[in-house]
């Protein structure tokens, strides 16, 4: 048994390490730009471009929630041509909200439209990567999904660069990363049309019956979840000065780095998650990992911290001391994120209500009572820690309770 295990074990080994790589290509070059931008567009600018990437990544969330839903439609059998159906029409409805949104989110954080639309254009490009990303994620086909994952990275942040780099401003560097966007939306249907994605396209007909309704419940989930690491760069422009607010965006690299380091834990174990015999096992190796990764991330950020005002100049010398923290954070939601892909997987989007009253408290917290950036960074990290245990407890309990029934009904 023991050399089962192993063999089991090792091609997972294999698929966390490539999607690591693919995964981490692409948010170091996110980093990197969120760096250089802070650096060139100065605490006076910074903050409009931050404050864009945070909405745009909420807008991200029917992307983040087709490809769960492709994943796990296509480990149950579903044809990828269906499939890649169900992504056009999410990216048409998509773009329509997004046309509604533009005015809308331009007069509520104040920013300008040229750069508002070019943050929120980009969603429709990134509903059908992240759909061909599902195909590749549901298929296991590891090796190009993290070719994709890092290659989309790569297009989105090389043309913002550049722009950044001749003295563009917020705008025109949105709308290069958008472009980019695109692109590698192509590329990634390129690398996902092999014939192997069909291969069990023929064990049922239930696809034909899927619609956008199961993508709407995941994104509720996705949504609640990214709202809840993203509310605080989008209430810091309420309640700090502009300097402040920028210094705060700045600190948010380090919670993203603890948030998505171990994205890849979550993108190998989801299709075992979504198998009802392996669910409950693949949770907990979930959280366990995560949890480890987390610790290495907040160790980390407290070392590295001396060499932030290096980095991004000595404007950003305040938030030093408090870079653990914000990595804290971080490390927090990548576990609450594990548990909320486990609930898409199983198809129990109920659970997004604990991490949706979760946000109201914090969104209430910062704008009543959080008037500095310590304030702000532990009542975040506060909240989302609370919620998270919450969370887990409730997931815990109910794979252990239905895994008998699982297993008793495969005798």
């Amino acid at each position: 048994m023991a050399d089962v295990s192993a063999v089991r074990r090792f091609p997972v080994v294999a698929d966390l390490t490539l999607v690591t790589a693919g995964a981490m290509t692409a948010n170091v070059a996110g980093y990197l730009l969120q760096l250089l931008a802070g650096r060139w567009l100065g605490v006076s600018g910074y903050s409009e471009f931050a404050s864009l990437l945070a909405v745009q990544l909420l807008c991200a969330v029917p992307a983040l929630a087709l490809q769960n839903v492709v994943a796990r439609e296509l480990v149950r059998g579903a044809g990828a041509a269906a499939l890649r159906g169900l992504q056009w029409r999410c990216a048409v409805i998509v773009a329509v909200v997004v046309a509604v949104l533009v005015p809308v989110v331009t007069a509520a954080l104040n920013v300008g439209v040229a750069a508002c639309a070019a943050a929120l254009g980009a969603a429709p490009a990134l509903v059908l990567l992240s759909g061909e990303q599902g195909v590749l994620q549901g298929g296991r086909r590891f090796r190009a999904l993290a070719v994709v994952l890092g290659a989309a990275g790569i297009f989105r942040v090389v043309p913002a660069l550049v722009v950044l780099a001749a003295g563009g401003g917020a705008a025109l560097a949105l709308w290069a990363a958008a472009a980019g966007i695109a692109v590698a939306a192509v590329f990634a249907r390129f690398v996902a049309g092999s014939p192997r994605v069909r291969a069990r396209a023929d064990e049922g007909d239930a696809v034909q019956s899927i619609g956008v309704l199961p993508v709407l419940r995941a994104a509720q989930v996705q949504a609640a979840l990214m709202a809840l690491s993203s509310a605080d760069l989008i209430v810091v422009r309420m309640v700090l000065d502009d300097a402040d607010a920028s210094r705060y965006a700045l600190g948010t690299i380090a919670t993203k780095i603890a948030f998505w380091l171990p994205q890849a834990v979550g993108v190998v174990l989801y299709p075992r998650m979504a198998q009802p015999t392996h669910s409950a096992q693949a949770i907990r190796s979930a959280l366990a990992v995560l949890s480890g990764i987390g610790c290495v991330a907040v160790l980390g950020a407290a070392l590295a911290a001396p060499l932030a005002p290096l980095l991004a100049g000595q404007d950003y010398a305040p938030i030093q001391g408090m870079l653990w923290l914000f990595a804290l954070h971080g490390a927090i939601l990548a576990v609450l994120q594990g548990v909320m892909l486990s609930a898409i997987a199983v198809d129990r989007t109920a659970l997004a209500t604990l991490t949706w009253l979760g946000l109201a408290i914090e969104v209430t917290l910062m704008v009543s009572f959080a008037r500095s950036i310590p304030a702000l960074i532990t009542t975040a990290a506060s909240v989302a820690a609370t919620t998270t245990l919450l969370v887990a407890i409730i997931v815990l309990r109910t794979a252990d309770r239905d895994q008998p029934q699982e297993s008793g009904a495969h005798l």
